[in-house]
């Protein structure tokens, strides 16, 4: 699928000075939208031992919480990345953002658990387009050799939000309570989502990219010259490489889930941390995650630059070794009671798990043509949280039932390493 073609496509003449690389430009809108969007995911670890106090809801209604929306988001994956392919990122991205951002500043209202859940369907529904539309811009806007790399960069957002998470959101909520907290972030998603639409273009409306970064981009997409190749979206189902991805991205799914709504209570109540410190420390895993993801992806450059592996197998290392080596972090975990060598091994965890979900993302513009980009990448973003969505309520019944979070990641452990194989033996080739 890789294109020699040059061929330029029909572009406006340049009114504004040209921005050099103006494709990273574009990466670091992606990121911070990444950022907001998991500042506002995972708010509800945050609140929950205020919400617990409050309202008296349980451990299993916190999970629940985690539960609705990601079966939410899972489902709406699938028409997320038809609409995104039919009308294009800009709009889904304006109000996609528009109306998570709504759904969190709502949770500042919720009293009973039907509001919550409510406030938690309206998000999973409009966070549902974000990663399959960063992906499909991400395409548009790198070659197919750097696209590792920018998936690295665009999904480590996610990382950064999460890192950011803890301390940030445990200061407004100290400061200003839990439900102001959720009303505060809700307002910068609305402003981030307008400076979007304003700002966000195409490659080809670009008015301030340069013709030769124009040419770069163009060098390494789908030729754009032949007719695209059309795979009607059921036949995707019948591949392997689809139920590959899918699983793959399962075991890290079902693994971030129980870190994003669980980790603040595990430090709290395994490893004794006080709500006052549970925001930094919280901080130092998820940080490890974004330079986990960023570092991957310039390993597969490397790895495809200077020992001349292919696109996939470049990929393929990361997610397979990756997994394999998450699954004996986790094992470890339950038996490590010293603060600092668990956050060692968590950090650790949490960066392979950060560096898989990033690699994902990059490999699976590898197996289909560009102009599938977002509606393949939602098929197995729809695997990965259909199935990872009961991992929060899973761990929240077995922690009320036990007391002990050890099975959950036993358990998980075993999961990433089912993982890894998953991608190591039906991952194997492009679809078309």
């Amino acid at each position: 699928m890789t294109s020699t073609s040059t061929t330029r496509a029909k572009r406006p003449a340049r009114k504004y000075r040209a921005v050099r690389n103006m494709r990273y430009l574009i990466l670091g809108w992606l990121l911070l939208a990444g950022l907001l969007n998991y500042l506002d995911r995972s708010s509800i670890s945050i609140a929950a031992p205020f919400m617990m106090e409050e309202l008296g809801l349980t451990n299993t209604d916190i999970g629940l919480m985690g539960a609705v929306f990601s079966w939410t988001y899972a489902f709406c994956q699938l028409p997320a990345g038809y609409l995104i392919d039919k009308v294009g990122p800009r709009r889904m991205y304006f109000v996609a953002m528009g109306m998570w951002s709504a759904a969190t500043a709502l949770m500042a209202f919720g009293h009973t658990m039907a509001h919550f859940l409510t406030f938690r369907v309206l998000l999973g529904i409009g966070e549902s387009p974000n990663s399959p539309n960063s992906s499909k811009i991400a395409t548009q806007w790198f070659p197919r050799e750097e696209r590792g790399q920018a998936a690295g960069i665009w999904d480590s957002g996610s990382k950064w939000g999460s890192a950011i998470a803890p301390p940030l959101l445990t200061l407004l909520t100290l400061t200003f309570g839990w439900r102001s907290m959720f009303l505060i972030i809700g307002a910068a998603g609305v402003l981030l989502a307008v400076a979007f639409w304003a700002f966000y273009r195409a490659p080809e409306d670009s008015k301030h990219l340069s013709d030769d970064e124009y040419r770069h981009i163009l060098a390494g997409r789908d030729d754009a010259t032949e007719e695209p190749v059309k795979i009607p979206w059921l036949r995707f189902f019948t591949y392997p490489q689809t139920w590959g991805l899918m699983l793959g991205f399962f075991s890290t799914i079902w693994i971030w889930n129980i870190f994003l709504t669980f980790l603040p209570l595990f430090l709290q109540n395994t490893l004794g941390v006080s709500i006052a410190s549970t925001g930094w420390v919280a901080a130092v895993p998820y940080l490890a995650a974004a330079l986990g993801a960023i570092f991957a992806g310039r390993v597969t450059v490397v790895l495809a630059r200077r020992y001349k592996l292919s696109s996939m197998l470049s990929k393929k290392v990361i997610l397979v070794g990756g997994c394999v080596a998450l699954g004996v972090l986790l094992c470890i975990v339950p038996f490590v009671h010293n603060l600092a060598l668990a956050l060692l091994v968590l950090s650790l965890a949490l960066a392979i798990v950060a560096a898989a979900q990033a690699q994902s993302w990059a490999i699976s513009s590898d197996i289909v043509p560009d102009s599938h980009a977002a509606r393949f990448g939602g098929i197995m973003n729809f695997g990965g949280y259909f199935g990872g969505a009961l991992a929060p309520i899973v761990t929240g019944v077995v922690v009320d039932a036990t007391g002990s979070y050890t099975p959950s990641f036993l358990v998980a452990g075993v999961i990433a390493v089912l993982g890894g194989v998953c991608y190591g033996l039906l991952v194997r080739k492009p679809i078309a």
